[in-house]
């Protein structure tokens, strides 16, 4: 086990701010700017240290860290219940069909509604990985150890789960959806206004948005193409969702049009397939292991790894368990990697 998942704290200010410079831009969770971070890091520091309740507005970040050098390599967050202190808001692409008898004529109009369907959901987000590291599963583990996060908590979070994704922008950061519609509102570039958002919260939405449908027919094509199109470097990250049980129902971001996914939770794969065990043994080899996500602790103390364990859950390998720090008699959480 070289690198594990763990929960962050004020302390990893430096490291989260490295990571948000390298995110490009309309990466709303992780804003380029130290207080809205260090605001960010404050709130999780709180919710980790909140009792068992059922959720109201926490966020818990995680990071991905390796073991042997202490460097942080991505982060992931995870929303207990979204919509607590302002709406959330997306845009609902619905269509309205219309004949002509007289022009003998059909047309199914396309439109864009905006609503607060998902108030009261719990969000996953957050998911960003060093660019070095886009390789051999690092992206999985710190992905799904999120869902192996609720699992450990599940009082915690709400019976929906959310994630949306970054939509489609240019090199230079402009998306051509906010070109179309919110810059025609708001009197911003989408790097203001994203900018703005992260650090003060989406309040102005509710304000300036328009409240009437929209019809798609009315907007540049480059704009109705990006909606719910992920951005290119999200295309691995929204297989991964699809295939934990999320899917699209055709609700989209309102600053970049980008997808927003959903699921149940209790049916999202890493949380209903996951098993608690106790530890029994630890074996010399992997042979009888099959490779697995595993965690363990709760709260500050969780952490999650790739690893190997047995069929039953009670076996894992003792060079795996000397690096984690892991004994006989301790609960684990596992599930297929």
């Amino acid at each position: 086990m070289t690198w594990r998942v763990r929960a962050a704290s004020g302390a990893d200010i430096d490291a989260l701010l490295e990571l948000a410079a390298m995110t490009g831009g309309g990466f709303t969770n992780l804003p380029q700017d130290r207080g809205a971070l260090a605001a960010r890091l404050a709130w999780s520091d709180a919710s980790y240290a909140r009792p068992d309740a059922p959720p109201e507005n926490e966020l818990y970040i995680l990071l991905l860290e390796q073991v042997s050098t202490g460097r942080i390599g991505g982060c992931g967050m995870v929303f207990s219940r979204i919509g607590v202190e302002w709406p959330f808001y997306s845009y609902k692409l619905g269509t309205l069909s219309q004949s002509s008898r007289e022009l003998g004529r059909s047309f199914a109009l396309q439109f864009l509604s905006l609503t607060t369907d998902h108030d009261g959901a719990s969000e996953v987000g957050g998911l960003f990985l060093h660019p070095d590291l886009r390789t051999g599963g690092l992206g999985r583990l710190l992905a799904r150890s999120r869902y192996l996060f609720i699992a450990q908590h599940r009082a915690r979070f709400g019976d929906k789960l959310l994630a949306e994704l970054r939509g489609v922008m240019d090199e230079d950061g402009h998306s051509p959806f906010w070109d179309a519609l919110g810059a025609k509102f708001f009197g911003m570039s989408f790097p203001e206004a994203d900018g703005f958002n992260a650090v003060h919260g989406n309040q102005f939405i509710a304000d300036l948005m328009p409240k009437h449908p929209i019809y798609t027919a009315l907007l540049p094509q480059a704009a109705c193409d990006a909606i719910g199109q992920p951005h290119p470097t999200g295309r691995a990250a929204l297989a991964m969702l699809m295939a934990e049980g999320f899917s699209y129902d055709n609700y989209v971001d309102i600053f970049d049009g980008g997808p927003t996914v959903t699921a149940r939770t209790d049916q999202v794969r890493s949380i209903r397939d996951s098993r608690e065990t106790v530890i029994e043994q630890l074996s010399r080899c992997e042979a009888g292991c099959h490779r697995a996500l595993l965690a363990r602790g709760r709260l500050t103390a969780f952490e999650a790894w790739i690893g190997h364990v047995a069929d039953d859950g009670r076996c894992i390998p003792q060079g795996e368990a000397d690096a984690i720090g892991v004994g006989t008699g301790e609960m684990i959480r596992h599930v297929a990697f």
